[in-house]
């Protein structure tokens, strides 16, 4: 198995900042694995319509199933997220619900949007979850930017871009080093 990298934006809102920082991994993944010929690809959850997780009938969308495949199919996940309630947005806890053991052994990183800095380790709970159900690594750095580190016109300060530039490099070493080129 290749190194391969999955990108989901969670968010649901039109104007996502979690969804800018996910663009930018992406760009930042193609750049830096272009050698290679790493499979990167980009899921936006607002084009996949996904049922809510029931227990039962919900698996057997058509959707969970294409959702479920590239998931599988990845080595590396990258998990582009609002933060609400000091917690990840339900978009993000129903796609794992609903992809359940597709999940395992995988890669994941964080990229996360909020309000302000003091739900920085809002992700953990959720982190935690899929290191103890589905035996994931979790990549030890996360991008977290809250709404004063974004800029007008669909920007971000450099800070973020810093941040941004160490997380894919982090990804791309973990992945390559478990997975190879």
């Amino acid at each position: 198995m290749s190194a391969s990298y999955l990108i989901i934006s969670t968010s649901l809102n039109p104007s996502s900042r979690s969804r800018l920082l996910a663009k930018a991994v992406e760009a930042g993944l193609i750049e830096q694995t272009k050698e290679a010929k790493a499979a990167v690809e980009f899921v936006d959850l607002r084009d996949v319509e996904l049922p809510l997780c029931d227990g039962g009938a919900a698996y057997g969308h058509p959707n969970v199933a294409t959702m479920t495949a590239k998931v599988q199919a990845a080595t590396c996940i990258i998990i582009a997220v609002p933060i609400y309630n000091y917690n990840v947005n339900a978009a993000c806890k129903n796609l794992v619900e609903l992809t359940g053991k597709a999940w395992e052994g995988k890669i994941v990183g964080f990229l996360c949007a909020a309000g302000g800095k003091a739900s920085y380790m809002s992700v953990m709970g959720f982190a935690n979850g899929l290191m103890l159900d589905f035996r994931c690594l979790i990549l030890p750095r996360f991008v977290y930017a809250d709404r004063n580190e974004f800029l007008p016109d669909n920007a971000y300060s450099a800070e973020i871009g810093d941040r941004i530039d160490l997380f894919v490099k982090e990804a791309i070493t973990l992945n390559t080093g478990l997975y190879g080129k």
